[in-house]
């Protein structure tokens, strides 16, 4: 068997739909949650009320940012806080868990932002060479 990337041989590498990563990114890979997790880490004190995490994650609908917030309650990224009043007022917080999370997606967005252009780039290229074959 000819070797992977990082020289092991593909018998030694375990494939990866089996292991937690996978189930990780199916939970926290979209683009919602991102989106989410970068909103709550600009609020003071990386909490805010469910309406300004709306008004804050462009495009996402109330179903939506309601799915993902569950989901990221479930994995203990956020907690949420009810306050019985009139009206009730609800907030999410960010956990220490999805505080460790801030610097890998800060890294990530950094790479998109340097990255961004060149990829236009090339899907321009593609299709470009994509519509001629075709």
């Amino acid at each position: 068997m000819p070797p992977t990337a990082n020289g092991q041989s593909q018998a030694d590498v375990e494939p990866v739909a089996s292991c937690a990563p996978h189930d990780v990114l199916t939970h926290l890979g979209d683009k919602w949650t991102i989106l989410v997790l970068s909103m709550l880490a600009q609020a003071p004190d990386n909490r805010a009320r469910f309406s300004e995490i709306k008004h804050g994650v462009r495009g996402i609908s109330q179903r939506m940012l309601t799915l993902t917030l569950r989901m990221l309650e479930r994995n203990g990224i956020v907690s949420r806080h009810y306050f019985p009043e009139v009206p009730p007022r609800v907030e999410y917080q960010l956990t220490s868990m999805g505080k460790s999370m801030l610097h890998p997606i800060e890294v990530f967005t950094s790479w998109i932002k340097e990255n961004w252009p060149a990829m236009e780039q090339a899907r321009g290229a593609y299709d470009a060479a994509a519509s001629v074959s075709s």
